[in-house]
C-alpha cells in the first residue's frame, strides 16, 4: 500500500518519524526473537515500496512481512493494510508521537512500535 498524505506538514511529520519507527521495530522483532526458538531472515522487497521484509519462521509455518507495513502502523492512526500492493490509502499521521516542540517523542513511538510487534509475534505464533 502506499501512503497518500492529505498535506504537506503530514508527509513532512511521516519523514520525521518513519526512520526512528523502523529503528524501534526492528530492535522490537530482536527482543521477541530472542524468547523464541523462530529464525528471522530480512529479505529485499521492490513493491509496493522498495525496502525489506522480516520473514519469520517456525517449524510448521513462514510468513514474511514488509517493515514498511509495520513502520505505517506505528506512524499512522489507524492504519488498516490493504490487500493490493498498488492501492493508495490517505493517511493521518500519529501526531502523539511528535511532542510539543516538533520531535520524535521516542518513548510514545517506541511504546507503539512494541505494541505492533508484540502483535504480529502473538498473531504468528497462533498459526
Amino acid at each position: 500500500m502506499k501512503p497518500k498524505f492529505k498535506t504537506t506538514q503530514a508527509w513532512e511529520q511521516a519523514g520525521l518519524l518513519m526512520q526512528p519507527a523502523l529503528i524501534r521495530i526492528v530492535d522490537h522483532i530482536r527482543q521477541q526473537l530472542e524468547k523464541t526458538t523462530w529464525k528471522a531472515t530480512y529479505k529485499d522487497v521492490q513493491t509496493p515500496i522498495p525496502g525489506h521484509a522480516v520473514c519469520l519462521e517456525k517449524p510448521d509455518h513462514s510468513t514474511c512481512i514488509n517493515l514498511w507495513e509495520l513502520c505505517f502502523q506505528v506512524c499512522f492512526q489507524e492504519y488498516a493494510p490493504v490487500h493490493s500492493e498498488v492501492e493508495s490509502q490517505e493517511v493521518d499521521i500519529d501526531t502523539s508521537l511528535i511532542d510539543e516542540d516538533g520531535e520524535v517523542d521516542w518513548h510514545s513511538l517506541d511504546t507503539k512500535a512494541q505494541k505492533v510487534i508484540e502483535q504480529v509475534f502473538a498473531e504468528f505464533a497462533a498459526v
